[in-house]
């Protein structure tokens, strides 16, 4: 299997992308107004908005990736609807032309000095900060998940890896019967329905492909609970039930036998472990803050980047600002939540470069999220929430809780076209717009 990185390297003669702006950081501190870290979905939003309004070279992203991933859409590669190489772009395609890429990783901040200190040791002066590193994903926090994704002939798969998706519609389309389990860890998580859908995509395609009734189709969850918006909730455990499929709450995955396809999992209630074993298993890792967060001080108790979460402006340190995964902001870790936070936070921090920032009168971020749940290869959820009040804050005029397949179709087609024309762009700020709009018609 030919991994994601080399599958793009290879389509350059050179084994590397032409960087339109690329900063050259060998011989000099370089200073920017604004330095971004991070070069994803929270990233490209920002910092394409800031270098148009500051100017050339004002703006620079720190990002060590040569392609950029659009992940939601790892579900439909997972369960055989979308192709990987829809889901990938080279960074250059989609980098804004305003903006600096320092083609590095960042491994601490020091936000006394308005410092960043990259991997190689050199350091970039900033002004402004915004930390848009995503999470990290821990595969190694699962005893035998790194061997098992990486062994010949394994049942063990997970879409959370560009190296490892496309495998899981392999397993799921050519399998025979048995126990197929799907998993979710007790940690944050991104795209955090991305963890039932493919289990419920993968049942559908069973009963598809005839060998439904020689299945056993298992979802073991760390949760409390199998969504965390009851009103979804609701929806999602009546399918299951309707569609006979086990759902364990609070059972967590922590060791994997890849030898004897035994899975072992931990009842978070009594703390008893359970062996399953399995014919088909997909892993959903354990994530967590990146390190260097909590290594520079700029963090909360948990490791997350300690923000305002409703100006996303850094508690202790003014000119720090934080959206996406790595941020404190208690809600779900979803692109849909980037949007909004994207708006919000280019909005306060101009206005703070401009000096006219007023906390109490600063734009405020709502806790918006959406997770469209997948429920079948023409049916979905769309589960759109406040993880502040964990209330719905839906878009259309009609009930989001009921599968439908015009909800699918704008999943498929028409939300990855918004990704990569506006929300990269950073002219989409989420479905407000839309959504006022649909309140005036009768």
């Amino acid at each position: 299997m030919i991994s994601a990185q080399k599958y793009f390297t290879n389509v350059s003669k050179q084994g590397q992308f032409l960087f339109k702006r690329l900063a050259s950081i060998k011989n000099s501190t370089p200073s920017y107004k604004v330095v971004v870290i991070g070069g994803g979905t929270g990233g490209l939003a920002v910092s394409s908005t800031l270098s148009q309004v500051l100017g050339k070279s004002a703006v620079a992203v720190i990002e060590p990736s040569n392609v950029h991933y659009y992940q939601p859409l790892w579900t439909f590669v997972g369960a055989g609807l979308k192709s990987f190489e829809e889901s990938a772009k080279p960074i250059e395609e989609v980098f804004p032309k305003d903006a600096d890429l320092i083609k590095n990783k960042a491994a601490k901040v020091d936000p006394e000095n308005n410092t960043v200190i990259l991997q190689d040791g050199q350091q970039v002066k900033y002004e402004y900060l915004v930390v848009a590193t995503g999470i990290q994903v821990n595969w190694n926090k699962i005893k035998g998940l790194q061997e098992s994704l990486t062994k010949p002939n394994s049942n063990v798969t997970s879409i959370y890896s560009a190296d490892t998706v496309k495998s899981t519609w392999d397993l799921i389309k050519n399998f025979g019967g048995g126990n197929a389990i799907f998993t979710m860890p007790s940690t944050p998580i991104k795209c955090p329905g991305a963890a039932i859908k493919i289990a419920y995509l993968a049942e559908d395609h069973f009963t598809k492909s005839f060998v439904r009734k020689r299945s056993k189709v298992i979802y073991n969850t760390a949760m409390g609970k199998i969504f965390s918006i009851e009103k979804y909730a609701n929806s999602l455990n009546r399918i299951a039930k309707d569609r006979d499929i086990e759902v364990n709450l609070q059972t967590e995955l922590t060791e994997i036998h890849n030898d004897k396809n035994e899975a072992i999992f931990k009842d978070l209630k009594t703390g008893d472990s359970k062996v399953f074993n399995y014919n088909l298993l997909h892993v959903v890792p354990p994530m967590g803050p990146p390190s260097f967060i909590a290594e520079s001080k700029i963090g909360n108790a948990a490791g997350w980047v300690d923000v305002d979460q409703y100006t996303l402006q850094h508690v202790k340190y003014p000119n720090i600002f934080s959206l996406g995964d790595s941020s404190s902001a208690p809600t779900s870790k979803t692109a849909a939540a980037i949007s909004v936070q994207s708006g919000v936070l280019k909005k306060n921090l101009l206005n703070l470069i401009n000096g006219n920032f007023n906390p109490t009168l600063a734009e405020k971020y709502d806790g918006y999220a959406s997770c469209p749940l997948l429920v079948g290869r023409d049916k979905l959820v769309l589960a759109e929430f406040s993880g502040y009040t964990m209330k719905p804050m839906e878009t259309f005029p009609f009930d989001q809780g009921v599968e439908r397949k015009s909800m699918y179709y704008l999943t498929k087609e028409i939300i990855p076209e918004i990704y990569w024309t506006r929300l990269l762009k950073g002219t989409w700020t989420g479905p407000h717009g839309v959504r006022n709009w649909l309140s005036y018609i009768p």
